[in-house]
């Protein structure tokens, strides 16, 4: 399945994962356009990627493995949705303030030192 986890691999290859990651799940910047494949390649034209070399990689499915393997590991975990954190083998799961946060890195340096 194509999605913008397998369109920012892509990306990555030409050293811009962030760059293309980021506004991508800003909705003002995708300005209310879907992860449709056309779209995602679009997205990478505006941000003047290497068109060809994107467009070859989102089509082969280069990196469906790994973002598979990568999603399936996440779900054994626990995981469901994004953002997602892992301290120490605990699972805080969404956007939490830092005080949440810090209680779980507090505990587990305090349960270190038993």
């Amino acid at each position: 399945m194509v999605g913008p986890r397998l369109a920012s691999e892509c990306a990555a290859e030409q050293d811009v994962f962030w760059t293309y990651h980021d506004p991508l799940h800003d909705p003002q910047a995708r300005q209310n356009r879907g992860f449709e494949k056309d779209n995602l390649k679009q997205f990478a034209a505006e941000l003047e990627l290497d068109t060809t070399a994107f467009n070859t990689c989102l089509d082969s499915g280069t990196y469906s493995s790994f973002v598979d393997a990568d999603t399936a590991m996440g779900l054994s975990l626990g995981v469901r949705g994004a953002p997602a954190f892992m301290i120490n083998g605990e699972l805080v799961a969404g956007a939490q303030p830092f005080e949440v946060f810090r209680q779980i890195i507090e505990a587990q340096i305090g349960a270190g030192e038993e």
